[in-house]
């Protein structure tokens, strides 16, 4: 793992300062990170797309498995409109867009989450598996079943967080703007 943390804010990205930060980690633009979340880059580089949610003591981690190291080519890319609920431990291998984790469920990192799913409140899925698009995981049994309707994005409640945590919490400022950063060749 590098020595140093590299943490990219988008411009427009909203990530309060009590959150934890750990590796080389991007926000790209519309993301809203509350206090307590923790996000670990502890394989490699994680990415996490436009307008995603990260609430309160939600972790997303990109753990080393046994006899690995570090590795910048190894990136944990989260897809956009994601909503990440209360107290929620996401290690996935993958994840697309427009998913929604409930409070409290833990998604192991054999797991690939494409895009439309929901992992409902509770559900522990430590088991290596590829969702089908657009999958509720549901009960005591983690059963799945195949959503009627396709996953809205939050743009509402992202509005009204960017809104309101700036009033009550201390953010990390925007330190990474893309349009800057393209050299010329």
């Amino acid at each position: 793992m590098p020595t140093e943390n590299s943490i990219k804010i988008m411009p427009k990205a909203v990530v309060c300062e009590e959150s934890n930060l750990r590796g080389d980690i991007t926000f790209s633009a519309g993301c809203v990170v509350h206090p307590s979340a923790t996000v670990i880059a502890e394989a490699g580089p994680i990415i996490i797309g436009e307008n995603c949610i990260l609430e309160e003591y939600t972790t997303i981690a990109h753990r080393l498995q046994a006899g690995a190291s570090w590795n910048a080519n190894n990136i944990l890319s989260i897809g956009t409109h994601n909503v990440f609920e209360v107290g929620c431990t996401v290690e996935a291998a993958r994840i697309g867009d427009k998913n929604v984790f409930e409070s409290k469920c833990f998604v192991g990192p054999g797991v690939t989450v494409p895009s439309g799913c929901v992992v409902g409140a509770g559900i522990r899925m430590h088991t290596e598996q590829l969702l089908a698009e657009n999958t509720i995981v549901y009960g005591q049994q983690a059963l799945q079943r195949e959503g009627m309707e396709k996953q809205s994005s939050q743009t509402l409640q992202i509005d009204f967080l960017r809104k309101v945590l700036p009033n009550y919490h201390h953010l990390r400022k925007p330190n990474h703007d893309p349009k800057k950063a393209r050299s010329v060749v």
